[in-house]
């Protein structure tokens, strides 16, 4: 069965055939899984509109992959360790580039608008940071105008906290409105009911494939074993839950209620030409945070995201500006002894820059409300039901081509509870 309609053999335009500098061509090639018809989840692979079934193509070719590919999640794959996610790259790249293997690969590709996406992959353990020093500050001074912005432990670790995997979810599945209890500065008592101030995080996640066994540590210069690849996050987070439940423990209904996570999973590979040095540190790092050898590749990158909240351009996040780097954030996880599991999931925390429109949250954009955005549907102070928020990113890749990620979508519909 074939979805390439009007597609003849090697003839002809077929959907390999991209407009030059598609953000996701043959540089990029991110995984997925994903459904047609009344068939079963499986692993794809996105290029241009279309995603490829990369185990049916795998079977097709008699590639030895096929029982990483022919999979309904992409746990399999992940857990294969980096010499294997290599190998399956190098294979995908020849099967959509090499002419030879065109009349095998057109009927395994459908168009995007054809199928439904899904989750990627089982989500094990999640863990969310807290690495952008500008998001820190600001959240310090709207909490803590008379103290210094920063805690005293924040430059020494990156702080974070575990959430909750069950409910991390993929793009475009709606997210319900939260209620719990929320107390006013000014309130004798808290109440019970909806969030009303409702927010966005703009995060990338890494997503882990290869784990480590509990007892042992995962150092800076391994990061590249075991981290299968990124993908753009959005923690939702109610501020008035969280303001009121976060002392003593920190985060918990607040925040556990919806993650979403792209349904494209790009490789680190994809992302060799995005890679920068993280911002000067200003206070020395113990020895198994400090990245600043020679022997330690940099694990910044220069992701450029965009926040769109109905429609409309609202901050443009800059990434390669995140003070601990998803490197650090894995080495400070795991020093303790904890194991990681294929299908972990940790994200960044909230990325912010140093100008008004590069902030990541609303918190920050209107200043906790008090300076609500003006949008063509209505001023925003936090979210309302009805609204759709949308994160999208591109990359520096390869030869001046841009490496597209993933985008994040969600909308927000009343409480049920």
């Amino acid at each position: 069965m074939s979805d390439t309609t009007g597609t003849t053999g090697t003839t002809g335009h077929t959907p390999l055939d991209l407009p030059e500098g598609d953000p996701f061509g043959p540089h990029n090639l991110p995984y997925g899984v994903f459904s047609y018809a009344d068939q079963a989840p499986r692993v794809g692979v996105r290029i241009g509109d279309h995603v490829l079934d990369a185990g049916g193509a795998a079977a097709a070719l008699g590639s030895p992959y096929v029982s990483l590919l022919a999979r309904p999640t992409l746990n399999s794959l992940m857990a294969a360790g980096p010499t294997a996610w290599s190998d399956v790259r190098r294979a995908l790249t020849a099967w959509v580039t090499v002419p030879a293997h065109r009349d095998t690969v057109l009927p395994h590709l459908h168009p995007l608008s054809s199928v439904t996406l899904h989750l990627p992959f089982e989500v094990a353990d999640y863990v969310d940071f807290y690495a952008s020093e500008n998001h820190a500050s600001n959240l310090g001074r709207l909490f803590r105008p008379d103290e210094e912005p920063l805690k005293p432990n924040w430059k020494h670790l990156p702080v974070g906290y575990h959430g909750r995997s069950g409910t991390v979810v993929v793009s475009g599945t709606d997210v319900v409105r939260p209620s719990g209890q929320r107390k006013g500065p000014g309130d004798p008592s808290p109440v019970f009911g909806p969030s009303v101030r409702l927010d966005i995080e703009t995060e990338v996640g890494y997503v882990v494939g290869a784990p480590s066994p509990q007892g042992s540590s995962v150092p800076l210069s391994s990061y590249r074993d075991h981290v299968f690849g990124l993908c753009l996050l959005n923690d939702w987070s109610a501020r008035d839950i969280q303001a009121w439940e976060t002392v003593p423990l920190g985060p918990h209904l607040g925040k556990s209620f919806a993650t979403s996570i792209s349904a494209w999973i790009t490789p680190l590979e994809a992302l060799d030409a995005a890679r920068v040095a993280p911002p000067e540190r200003t206070v020395p790092l113990l020895p198994y945070l400090d990245d600043a050898s020679p022997d330690v590749d940099p694990a910044g990158y220069d992701l450029r995201i965009t926040v769109s909240l109905n429609g409309h351009v609202i901050s443009e996040p800059p990434f390669s500006g995140m003070y601990w780097t998803g490197a650090q954030m894995l080495a400070h996880m795991t020093v303790n002894g904890a194991c990681l599991r294929t299908g972990d999931l940790y994200g960044s925390g909230t990325i912010s820059g140093t100008e008004d429109d590069e902030r990541g949250s609303l918190i920050e954009i209107t200043w906790n409300g008090r300076d609500p955005l003006e949008l063509p549907d209505g001023k925003r102070g936090f979210l309302e039901d009805g609204d759709v928020v949308t994160l999208s990113a591109w990359a520096p890749g390869p030869d001046g081509l841009r490496v597209g990620l993933g985008e994040v979508t969600g909308r927000i519909v009343p409480t049920t509870h």
